[in-house]
């Protein structure tokens, strides 16, 4: 395994993280005689292969239902300093239901500190002000740290690059959790203002929502040789030493073996990515045309300035995965995940397009005229069954 400095707290991160959110048996609490025996062997499999390969950062949240008690069956039996361990909180109006969750986190993993809490989901401004407010949930969080409950303190957010940018900027945060892969370099802007407050830069699910590359198209496949995809999308994140680590959602021990294929590569970057990159944008290119794929996101509103609140950015950018690589399964797991995935995921869909004006809220785009018939094409392609948060079912 390799280590980076994870940024201001000095600790050497694992270039890989083991993320909490696949293994465990309910995405609720549930009793402890309920986890089937068959489940939490499993879990601590996982865990144990984790720790073989060098991968000692175990990462997990309050919201991920039985992760955290199941965790407490094996954690407190592990030597503590060589564990790296992380847990999320999500911000409250009230800061004392904050703290009573911690501790409940706390108590479920059976560990008297953790060494990373992050408030978790950080995505709009409402909870922003919950988290920084006076008397709000970080001021919790950092008296939890007096205590001695809690050694550094970060955040984690699926938000816009405008409100990461802004708890950043804050300087009140050690690390952050945030989306960042080759299919959406959105948020680069805001690892460069993380690096300039020395902050860990943690990415979330570079394989799930990095396109579901545990289950590519042949055409993505083809494209991302002599690699798979998910060892060219962790070569390529793993290539910028602004980012420190990659999670892992593992659902079991062997979820780690394809991506351990990168630690030989590391030092071939510049030599293995041009290639695929290149070949991956003249694909792109080919199917959309350069001039679309130079233009297609200037200019766009937010989801909150378009009639109907229709995610525009969004739609238009699994448009272009879906017809560039067939990435049609990712697409349509993403699209139809619009209006039931709250602040996590916001906006809606275009199955009412048809009734709206965009003009002024596309004034600004050089695809003004076009993209209403695309937006519409786009809910043919993708549309399909509502899609439900994994927490939410």
């Amino acid at each position: 395994m390799q280590y980076r400095r994870f940024g201001r707290t000095e600790l050497q991160m694992p270039i890989f993280s083991c993320g909490g959110m696949r293994y465990q048996y309910k995405w609720q609490d549930v009793p402890p005689s309920e986890i089937p025996e068959a489940n939490q062997r499993n879990l601590e499999a996982t865990i144990m292969r984790s720790l073989e390969v060098g991968i000692n950062h175990i990462e997990t949240a309050r919201g991920y239902g039985s992760s955290e008690m199941q965790l407490g069956r094996i954690l407190p039996k592990l030597p503590r300093e060589k564990l790296i361990f992380q847990t999320k909180v999500a911000p409250k109006p009230d800061p004392k239901e904050f703290r009573r969750q911690f501790h409940q986190s706390l108590k479920f993993v059976g560990l008297e500190y953790v060494d990373l809490l992050g408030l978790h989901g950080i995505n709009n401004e409402e909870i922003f002000y919950n988290s920084t407010r006076p008397g709000g949930c970080l001021e919790e969080a950092k008296k939890l740290q007096q205590q001695g409950k809690v050694r550094f303190i970060g955040f984690s957010t699926h938000g816009s690059t405008e409100i990461i940018t802004k708890a950043i900027n804050t300087g009140e945060f050690d690390y952050v959790n945030l989306h960042w892969y080759y299919i959406n370099q959105n948020n680069w802007s805001a690892i460069e203002a993380a690096q300039k407050q020395d902050m860990g830069v943690f990415i979330i699910s570079p394989s799930d929502k990095g396109g579901k590359l545990y289950n590519p198209p042949a055409k993505l496949v083809k494209l991302c040789k002599p690699l798979s995809p998910m060892v060219f999308n962790d070569l390529f994140c793993l290539s910028h030493p602004q980012v420190h680590t990659l999670s892992l959602g593992a659902a079991k021990p062997t979820d780690f073996e394809e991506h351990l294929k990168v630690l030989s590569l590391l030092d071939q970057a510049d030599t293995i990515l041009p290639p695929i990159i290149k070949g991956l944008e003249e694909q792109a290119i080919a199917v959309l045309g350069a001039d679309w794929m130079q233009t297609w996101d200037k200019g766009l509103p937010s989801y909150q300035a378009t009639p109907g609140n229709i995610n525009i950015p969004i739609i238009l950018w699994l448009r272009n995965l879906a017809l560039a690589y067939d990435m049609m399964e990712y697409g349509k797991a993403r699209y139809n995940l619009l209006e039931n995935g709250g602040h996590w995921f916001p906006g809606a869909t275009a199955k009412q397009v048809s009734q709206f004006d965009f003009s002024a809220c596309l004034k600004d785009s050089p695809n003004k005229d076009i993209i209403p018939d695309l937006l519409a094409q786009t809910h043919k392609l993708l549309g399909d069954t509502a899609v439900k948060r994994l927490s939410q079912s």
